[in-house]
């Protein structure tokens, strides 16, 4: 087995590139630039390996969200957007106009159940948008055709995927994500019954393998949904260069965590929670103090893992190598623009990167909440 890597309470550091990241979340946050960039996309550097760090060359490319949870890149340089509490998707321009594109029917937002995770299909009659969502009384996956042309996006009626996974107020997952393979990851909470984490056959504190129908993919460890269990409420989920799956996942009192996931593998919750090193379960290969994490988005470039913090408002780099973490996390944009809730991978060398401060935990600045574009450079 690899040995695991602890990284606990890391404070403040300083970016190679020279990025300070300062230390207290209650000085305001300074605007970044407004001057639209260009977003679309380039040859792509995702599928390159090595380790990258963030530019400090950050520029604003929407404003005035609400609640926002997920953002999907379109092939033309614009943005699907999900927010949670009003259900609505909204369609960002690569001119920085928003408008609304829909709203995902059956949405009962409540805490932090809503409208959450987005992932795009192109299929040969037209792309299909999947949506996760808080029903009435379950979590469930729809997908929904998206109709009509950039600048003009309409939402088709919209078809269950897969429904009964466990809601709560809190604990809901929710993040979606079509891995290299082409199967469709869904993420899933314990909806505050941990023990459903160790059930084999619950569909909640899981990560699913589905097929785009929403049944069992060919492979999946038990010849269920399931394609990994011991999970408390994973958000973020994406695959190095290497084709290595990684979780970020929120941990209870002490420790959240950033996982590689193996397919049949048992990651602890409730058993255990951080790095706990006792048969039968896996431990993470890197943890931190809730305060310094809450992690949410997960992007990958090259060998390097982004995780957006909520609580911890940073964007926490972490390179590796071989499956494993290579050296220490470094934090970057510590407090200054408060809470990170998703962070998507551009092929042009770039980061997007949502902010989530009126999501009733944090401190809105005037413009919050944003979509910001976020360029990244190669680390020796």
């Amino acid at each position: 087995m690899r040995p695991r890597l602890r990284f606990a309470a890391i404070g403040c550091l300083v970016l190679a590139s020279a990025l300070a990241t300062g230390c207290s979340a209650s000085e305001p946050r300074p605007a970044p630039s407004t001057v639209a960039p260009t977003i679309a996309p380039s040859p792509s550097a995702t599928a390159e390996t090595g380790w990258w760090r963030v530019s400090p060359d950050v520029a604003t490319l929407g404003s005035g969200l609400a609640s926002p949870w997920s953002v999907v890149p379109l092939d033309n340089g614009g943005a699907l957007i999900s927010q949670r509490d009003d259900g609505a998707v909204l369609e960002l321009t690569p001119d920085g106009v928003l408008r609304t594109v829909g709203i995902v029917p059956g949405v009962v937002p409540g805490g932090e159940s809503g409208l959450h995770g987005l992932a795009l299909r192109d299929r040969a009659d037209g792309p299909e948008l999947y949506a996760y969502f808080g029903a009435a009384d379950d979590n469930r996956v729809v997908r929904m055709p998206l109709v009509g042309d950039p600048g003009a996006f309409e939402l088709g009626a919209a078809d269950v995927v897969l429904d009964g996974i466990p809601k709560a107020t809190n604990h809901d997952g929710g993040r979606l994500a079509f891995g290299p393979d082409g199967y469709l990851y869904v993420t899933t909470g314990d909806a505050g019954r941990s023990e459903s984490s160790q059930e084999r056959d619950a569909l909640g504190g899981k990560i699913l393998r589905l097929t785009a129908d929403g049944d069992a993919a060919p492979g999946n460890p038990w010849g269920t949904r399931v394609w990994s269990m011991g999970h408390r409420n994973v958000q973020g989920i994406a695959w190095t260069a290497d084709g290595t799956m990684w979780a970020s996942e929120f941990g209870q009192n002490t420790w959240d965590e950033l996982n590689r996931i193996e397919p049949g593998a048992n990651y602890g919750w409730p058993v255990v929670e951080g790095i706990a090193q006792r048969d039968g379960y896996v431990d993470p290969v890197a943890q931190w103090a809730t305060s310094e994490a809450s992690p949410s988005g997960l992007a990958a470039v090259g060998a390097t893992l982004f995780v957006a913090g909520l609580r911890g408002e940073r964007l926490w780099q972490v390179d590796t190598s071989d499956g494993a973490v290579a050296g220490e996390p470094v934090a970057a944009f510590a407090g200054e623009f408060g809470r990170l809730r998703d962070v998507v991978a551009l092929p042009d060398r770039s980061l997007w990167v949502l902010t989530n401060n009126t999501d009733g935990r944090g401190d809105p600045g005037p413009q919050d909440d944003l979509l910001l574009r976020v360029p990244v450079t190669p680390s020796p």
